[in-house]
């Protein structure tokens, strides 16, 4: 270990590993990613998801290889289309329109009951290439509008999703990107109040977050994952945010070994051996949490969870090899104008954080019960939270599709749009047909298609897609049609495609949050080598995280949001997030106690950690919680609910349970917070060797001169 901090801090090789580093940075970005992202993401089910079963038998039909595109029309003023409306509209299914189709043929335009609306179903071929398939859209829009004044046209169904579905997620990686650079840059620049400090862990982690990126492709390439523009936006997120976590928690540390040793070097040794631990416990329990979703049912909870642990192990490698090379290459004229001067007065015994944890000492029950309270008032929300977006829902600015999607609904029956597809054996088909008209939840039902193996039947449902009413119809019909004939009767569809994807995503809930609760547990336990102090720590967290759900429920529901639910993937995403992040502040806090208590005791340990770490810890959950507030300049409702619960969820973890409700429970436990070890001093001992002087910073005397005797081999009087 010492070898290697020397060879990150001397004069003579510390430029080689920046040299070294960069190159191999280089050589990434030469190499490339090889792979690109999705445009969107996908829904992730495995084969074994019954809607899936029902696609791969589609792809058996005849028609297999085409899709649609549904044109819309409707009035201006929204009363019915006039009959020469209605007439050029039929004569754009037999004008240029056709020449887009494989076989040459538009069927008649359906026009609704009120004659308000127009649907016109385009066959066409399938299209990989997103620029073409966005070139060939332009195209339809432009020949479905020309010629009708008055008339507002849509392109929808499967290939305006794709379309717009693309459209939205072009550039957002860059908006991000900047987004997130441009926070970070401004709460540095806050932080440190030097001109050219923040520089230094901007540019690292700016190249660890860049490197992130291609080695997740990589090797999620490696083991047959793709990765979806949300996964590499989150990724983006938490590289920039876990990454400036660690370079504040070093800084700062090494602001204060500067004022305890004359050469910078040794001072960053020293920063780096007091430091390096927690983040090296940080750091690996984020990426084993993150780990941890490679156990789930759903392909991108996977991918997710692939490319997150990567990007937190890159952040953490050059947080710890990097940026002390980095910044040992300048002198102390680095912090001006606050240069830490050896030898100068000990900042911590005057930080105004030792002042709070001393005020917590003395009442911490008080203190506890009352932080308890307040995070049981912002989980109230919890008891209203509605879960599950639909399709349409999902966008935080409607698409074209979206909005042609929601003219057909209240035009047509309202599951016209989105009818369930039903296969069944030949010989069943007739019967499932009847069963189906006589279910509850069912307008009609038809077969539109067969072959040898399978007959396709579409159901028409009387209720919008994705909503409860159409999940229920699907689980009736499931249900009722096992028993027809062979039994082999299956029921596809975007609702029964929603339907599995939220049972999958209860079954990854279930596993996952368990596992990361007794994965963060163990990691606690060897850290600390206690068993009490990771239960509270662990209880703490996850108090964080339902305050934060509930306090972002009530945000979701005002106007400015007006969020009618919570999607699925978001719990488990903001769980995950707020309990590994939130326990690395636990882990920032509770290593130095545990250090400053073997000369200072349990309580004034904890006092004087708190001093040590509270100003660096607010910092870091600003930022942390400012840089996922950031996904919200993504298009997706869900990435927008992820950043504000874990944003919501960092300030309460920073401001309150680390700052507030931890120290009290330690101070409340006392030596027995180190349970089943014993402290080398205990309180008692401690108070019985403390001087006024002491008592009043809670802090040896002459606490700097004194630990820099220590660390020399020197007596201390």
């Amino acid at each position: 270990m010492d070898r290697l901090l020397r060879v990150l801090t001397s004069a003579r090789t510390s430029w080689i590993v920046l040299v070294v580093a960069f190159a191999g940075v280089a050589a990434l970005f030469a190499l490339g990613s090889s792979s690109s992202a999705e445009t969107a993401p996908g829904n992730g089910l495995p084969d074994s998801a019954e809607s899936v079963q029902v696609s791969k038998i589609l792809e058996t039909f005849p028609d297999a290889d085409t899709t649609s595109a549904l044109l819309v029309f409707a009035a201006d003023d929204g009363q019915a289309l006039s009959p020469e409306t209605v007439a050029a509209i039929q004569q754009k299914a037999f004008g240029d329109l056709v020449d887009l189709t494989p076989d040459g043929f538009i069927p008649p335009p359906q026009v609704s009951e009120d004659g308000t609306v127009a649907l016109l179903v385009v066959p066409l071929e399938p299209e990989t290439d997103v620029a073409a398939q966005t070139a060939r859209a332009d195209e339809i829009r432009a020949l479905a509008a020309d010629g009708l004044d008055g008339v507002r046209t849509y392109l929808t169904g499967p290939e305006g999703f794709e379309v717009d579905i693309a459209a939205v997620f072009d550039g957002a990686d860059f908006t991000l990107l900047l987004t997130t650079v441009i926070v970070v840059a401004v709460l540095l620049l806050i932080t440190y109040r030097s001109p050219w400090l923040w520089l230094v862990p901007l540019i690292v982690i700016g190249t660890a977050d860049a490197s992130a990126g291609i080695v997740a492709r990589r090797v999620a390439e490696a083991v047959g994952v793709q990765l979806d523009a949300s996964i590499t936006g989150i990724l983006s997120v938490l590289v920039f945010g876990a990454g400036t976590n660690y370079a504040l928690l070093l800084i700062a540390r090494y602001r204060d070994e500067l004022r305890l040793a004359e050469d910078r070097r040794e001072a960053m040794r020293r920063a780096v051996r007091g430091a390096g631990p927690a983040i090296i416990a940080s750091g690996s329990t984020v990426a084993l949490a993150l780990a941890t979703l490679l156990l789930g049912e759903l392909s991108g909870n996977r991918a997710l969870g692939l490319a997150c642990a990567v990007g937190v192990v890159v952040a953490m490698v050059f947080a710890l090899i990097v940026l002390p090379a980095a910044l040992v290459l300048f002198g102390r004229w680095l912090f001006w104008p606050y240069i830490p001067r050896f030898g100068s007065p000990d900042a911590i015994s005057r930080s105004p954080w030792g002042k709070l944890g001393r005020g917590v000492s003395r009442r911490p029950v008080v203190v506890a019960i009352t932080g308890a309270v307040v995070l049981g008032a912002l989980a109230s929300g919890l008891f209203f939270v509605q879960t599950g977006l639909s399709q349409n829902d999902r966008f935080l600015q409607k698409p074209d599709a979206v909005k042609g999607q929601e003219v057909l609904a209240e035009a047509f029956s309202a599951g016209a749009t989105s009818p369930a597809t039903v296969v069944a054996k030949p010989a069943d088909a007739e019967a499932v047909v009847e069963a189906a008209a006589g279910l509850e939840g069912v307008d009609s039902a038809r077969i539109v298609e067969a072959t040898t193996d399978w007959a396709r039947i579409d159901v028409t449902l009387n209720a919008s897609a994705e909503t409860p009413e159409a999940f229920a119809a699907i689980e009736r019909m499931r249900a009722d049609f096992d028993g027809i004939g062979s039994g082999q009767t299956l029921v596809g569809g975007l609702d029964a495609q929603a339907l599995d994807v939220a049972g999958a995503q209860q079954r990854d809930q279930s596993l996952i949050i368990p596992l990361i609760l007794v994965l963060v547990f163990i990691v606690l336990v060897i850290l600390l080598r206690a068993l009490l102090a990771p239960v509270l720590l662990l209880l703490a967290v996850v108090a964080s995280f339902f305050s934060a759900v509930g306090a972002a429920w009530w945000l979701f529901q005002t106007p400015l949001f007006a969020f009618p639910a919570i999607d699925t993937n978001v719990l488990l995403f903001s769980f995950l997030f707020l309990v590994a992040l939130g326990v690395d502040y636990s882990i920032f806090l509770v290593t130095r106690a545990q250090e400053e208590s073997r000369t200072l005791g349990t309580t004034q340990g904890m006092i004087r950690a708190l001093a040590a770490t509270g100003a660096v810890i607010t910092s870091a959950g600003i930022l942390l919680a400012a840089v996922f507030a950031v996904l919200g300049v993504l298009p997706l409702i869900t990435l927008t609910q992820i950043g504000i619960i874990v944003c919501i969820g960092v300030l309460i973890d920073t401001l309150l349970v680390r700052t507030v409700i931890v120290p009290a429970m330690a101070f409340i436990a006392g030596d027995r917070f180190w349970w089943p070890r014993k402290p080398r001093v205990t309180d008692a001992e401690a108070a019985a060797h403390r001087t006024p002087d002491a008592t009043q910073t809670g802090a040896e005397p002459n606490a700097p001169q004194t630990r820099a005797a220590r660390r020399k081999g020197m007596p201390v009087a």
